[in-house]
């Protein structure tokens, strides 16, 4: 197994290879005080200014859209992330998550508010120079413009380095900017763009682009959901940019649109949990008001399995976010750096650019399952416009398609991995070597320990375990002609997310339990469940991949170690799922907030 690095904090994946001890990973339970107030200001400003708009915001009224902006802006929800020199609050990454968890209860109003917050406040802060900082900071920290991200085109979503949006240079070295982007959040009413074109032929390039200089919007978008947000193309005919406006340098375009997706992926899991969180609620007291066959529907076992299931997968997603926001937080404050430079930030989320694809994979997923269950619960309620159940799964839907494709996240985590390997940063493969000897050796006995979630931390090292061999196996059958091989990757994430969950949710128990948190029980069993079903997708993901790569004896050798490793004996999920479920029921919404 790997060790830490010299700080002490784990680098990004290195978790895979290395142990934590639970009290080194933050969690919710160790929320300060002034935490808590910053999301108890968040949500009262959902629950006071934004629910009560919802039907005019569904109208188009953009005019709305800006003064709740100001509004949100007048609380500082916008200068969160922005040294105090800029005329934000300067604060922690966790903050910054708590943030994002509150206004997911509303998520049109959370787009609106993320691509002006952390699409382009943020690249700004992190890429912009001193007098761009000064010419636009803070305007946009007190909602008098409003920010908007231009990557996407028509033939260049996922891939975002082929876009045909041209910036010709001029001799007085102003840019003359041609094409269109496509699907552009508050593209119907923001004032200033961050926008990638190709500068000087082919150097992909940031540019800082105010509508004034001649940026047109398109019509709005028909979209399944987010009706209370602007979307809409961006066209560029002739739009002439000041040579100051590029943001960062002519070239490096794909560092500050990478760096802020890496933050954005991380935001979108906290959208995700929030909007989970909320969504449970609902569920939880319609369930305890309808009555059927002379009963509430959430005294049936049919119904527990889904709101216990909906607590499983939320608290799993919260762990790994609150872990992951810790770990940057750390890295920030051991590197020395000035407080108004963004680099330590940018550093940070580039390390833990893994767990922030971990987060919005998810993140997604686990608010998907939610948001149909929360339907499915309504029954034919859940399925009209009378019930909020509905609004929220279509609005939920693009979760899984922004802030790149879950697809292409899946292929990110491994690659991100590999390549670190590769390089020497993550010592994969010398752990995978030794896991190999460590399997043509006699079989070792299971360690004595009875303390609190043994079972489960033991299962967590033979999923890691499970990790390497797959990882192992990929590296020497493919080589260079892994990133081609789709289907075996999507494994290798699917395993690597489980991991990390499983983890993340087994500190976080030990954590509450040791400290003797409220419910702690609570926590051991959302753990205990979350860990049991794990076991056995990460048993068919492995079975499936190690199928795709090798055939015959090899095949059922591979098979007969994947055996040996991955020994977890199931455990009672019914009981548990039974007791969370009514924990929520109890409570009326999410029972280990």
């Amino acid at each position: 197994m790997a060790t830490t690095t010299a700080t002490g904090i784990l680098r990004g994946g290195e978790w895979l290879l290395a142990a934590s001890a639970a009290a080194d990973v933050f969690t919710p339970e160790r929320l300060t005080e002034e935490h808590r107030l910053i999301g108890r200001t968040a949500q009262e400003f959902v629950d006071n200014e934004i629910l009560p708009q919802l039907d005019r915001l569904e109208q188009k009224d953009w005019a709305l859209a800006r003064t709740l902006v100001k509004a949100g802006a007048e609380l500082g929800l916008l200068g969160v992330d922005v040294p105090e020199a800029y005329g934000g609050l300067g604060l922690d990454k966790v903050t910054s998550l708590v943030v994002s968890e509150k206004l997911a209860r509303s998520a049109s109003f959370g787009a609106t508010f993320g691509a002006h917050a952390n699409l382009t406040i943020v690249p700004l802060m992190l890429f912009g120079t001193e007098a761009q900082k000064r010419q636009y900071m803070p305007r946009l920290l007190s909602g008098e413009i409003i920010g908007a991200y231009g990557l996407s085109e028509t033939g260049s979503g996922s891939d975002a380095l082929g876009a045909r949006t041209r910036a010709v240079r001029q001799a007085d070295g102003s840019f003359v900017l041609n094409g269109e982007k496509m699907w552009i959040t508050n593209g119907g009413f923001a004032d200033l763009f961050v926008v990638f074109a190709k500068a000087d032929g082919d150097q992909f390039t940031a540019f800082l682009v105010e509508r004034g200089f001649g940026v047109k919007s398109g019509k709005e978008e028909h979209k399944m959901g987010l009706h209370g947000s602007s979307t809409t193309a961006l066209i560029f005919q002739d739009v002439k940019v000041p040579a100051e406006n590029v943001l960062s340098e002519v070239g490096k375009g794909h560092k500050v649109a990478f760096n802020v997706l890496n933050f954005a992926r991380f935001k979108l899991g906290a959208m995700c949990s929030g909007g989970a969180q909320g969504a449970m609620g609902e569920a939880a007291k319609y369930a305890a008001g309808r009555k059927q066959f002379g009963q509430a529907i959430a005294s049936f076992g049919a119904i527990k399995h889904k709101l216990g299931e909906m607590v499983v997968r939320t608290y799993a997603v919260e762990s790994l976010l609150y872990r992951t926001a810790g770990l940057v937080d750390e890295r920030i404050a051991a590197t020395p750096h000035d407080p108004t430079d963004g680099s330590a930030a940018l550093a940070a989320f580039e390390e833990y650019a893994v767990e922030a694809s971990i987060a919005k994979v998810a993140g997604s997923e686990a608010l998907n399952y939610v948001l149909d269950e929360n339907i499915q619960i309504h029954g034919g309620n859940g399925y009209v416009r009378d019930y909020p159940a509905e609004r929220h799964f279509r609005d939920a839907r693009v979760n899984r398609i922004f802030e790149g494709t879950n697809e292409i996240n899946r292929l990110l985590i491994p690659g991100m991995l590999i390549r670190r390997a590769v390089k020497g940063e993550l010592p994969l493969i010398p752990a995978a070597k030794a896991l190999q000897d460590e399997l043509l050796g006699p079989p070792s006995m299971p360690s004595g320990d009875d303390g609190v979630l043994a079972d489960e931390r033991r299962a967590v090292e033979a999923f890691k375990k499970t990790a390497l061999m797959v990882f192992g196996l990929a590296m020497q059958t493919y080589g260079q002609k892994l990133t081609d091989e789709q289907e075996v990757l999507m494994h290798l994430a699917d395993i690597t997310i489980d991991v990390f969950s499983a983890e993340s949710a087994t500190l976080r128990a030990m954590a509450a339990a040791s400290g003797q948190a409220a419910r702690a029980e609570l926590h051991l069993d959302a753990a205990r469940v979350f860990v049991n079903d794990a076991a056995m997708r990460i048993d068919a993901s492995a079975r499936q991949a190690l199928a795709a790569m090798v055939e015959g004896d090899t095949l059922r050798t591979m098979l007969a170690a994947l055996r040996r490793v991955l020994k977890v004996t199931p455990v009672n999920t019914t009981s548990m799922r039974r007791r969370l479920a009514d924990a929520t029921v109890e409570r009326g919404g999410y029972p280990l907030a």
